[in-house]
């Protein structure tokens, strides 16, 4: 196991990133953590960011007790604040804010209220992932990345079909008429920008209705809810958005079933089957086999959204669509052919570059 302290390598790798997100000295920086935050990423952003000659302060609050049938991973949507009016007021105010949550804001219900901003200003806000050090210093955002994810949202934003097929098996098509497209590169130099490190991928959150066909999962594919590398073939039948069918026979299988079944269960509707976004990762420097260096509780596997060329299924909570729930899988998928309507931007699990120039 890797150790977690203060090394000079990481610390660097802190004010590089910040120095992209364009902080200045006197600017009034927040960092916003929990209980459970990793304390190491925490202490390293505070002082990189007094180095920088920011002025930090920081707001630590009580993770939350458990509320949900069955552990909660991989959702971007921390409860940590619970609609605290201070908090939110607090961060609003800030120039920047560095989100060091367990589950980061990405989609919380407050983030649109600290975005809003205070005094005429709004704050920009990078949610720095659960991961250990190493994994940040080694996904340092590239300027580079911004103009190819950029590229890759404006392909997603003037197509009307998105089609994914591969050997597996899997053929499945997603309208993108009313999507709403996004992406991140990992810095956020602009008022009320929102990015995450690690990054380097562009998405979909598709309107209702709009997803239909088979998504095979192969062995080696990845189940990040679950942090593992799948050893059987897992298929899904999707139709109007939703898992209607979960085929395999192997345990990979059945602990998804499961999963599904106790949010099911809980919500007393389906929409944790259903699809809460789809894209594609577009970051070199983001590794398929990262997991496999380290332990568990040391990765919160973003990185393995962003590896180049995977095609990412997501299921959950989708705003667009009007579907909320904490159930939640995000599931990279290598060897897919990506088309958008007659372009093929993901050859087999390869970036076609000349389709993102």
């Amino acid at each position: 196991m890797l150790v977690e302290r203060i090394e000079h390598k990481w610390l660097a790798a802190f004010v590089r990133t910040f120095t992209l997100c364009n902080v200045q000295a006197g600017e009034v920086v927040a960092i916003l953590a929990e209980t459970q935050s990793r304390r190491v990423n925490v202490d390293l952003a505070r002082l990189a960011l007094e180095g920088m000659g920011a002025k930090v302060f920081e707001i630590t609050l009580t993770t939350p007790p458990l509320t949900a049938p069955a552990p909660v991973r991989s959702t971007g949507a921390s409860d940590a604040i619970s609609q605290l009016v201070p908090v939110v007021a607090s961060l609003a105010r800030a120039d920047f804010v560095v989100d060091c949550t367990v589950e980061g804001l990405l989609h919380a219900p407050e983030l649109p209220t600290l975005l809003q901003g205070a005094d005429g200003k709004r704050p920009r806000l990078l949610m720095v992932s659960n991961e250990h050090p190493e994994i940040l210093e080694r996904t340092v955002p590239d300027p580079a990345l911004e103009g190819v994810v950029r590229s890759a949202m404006k392909k997603l934003k003037g197509s009307q079909q998105m089609h994914v097929a591969s050997a597996a098996g899997t053929d499945l098509r997603v309208n993108l008429n009313k999507a709403v497209v996004g992406g991140v590169w990992g810095f956020c130099p602009k008022p009320g920008m929102v990015s995450h490190w690690p990054a380097g991928l562009a998405l979909a959150f598709p309107a209702a209705g709009s997803v239909n066909g088979t998504l095979v999962l192969a062995p080696g594919d990845v189940n990040l809810t679950f942090k593992c590398y799948l050893r059987d073939t897992i298929t899904l039948s999707i139709e109007n958005d939703s898992v209607v069918a979960i085929e395999g026979s192997g345990v990979d299988a059945d602990m998804m079933r499961g999963y599904y079944q106790a949010w099911e269960d809980a919500e007393g509707h389906r929409a944790c089957y259903a699809v809460s976004h789809v894209g594609f990762g577009l970051n070199p420097a983001a590794r398929w086999d990262a997991m496999t260096f380290y332990d568990k509780r040391d990765c919160n596997g973003t990185e393995l959204r962003a590896f180049a060329g995977n095609f990412l299924y997501s299921t959950g909570a989708n705003e667009v669509a009007g579907r909320h729930t904490l159930g939640h899988f995000d599931l990279p998928m290598r060897g897919c052919t990506v088309r958008l309507d007659e372009t093929v931007v993901v050859s087999a699990g390869q970036l076609v570059a000349e389709a993102l120039a």
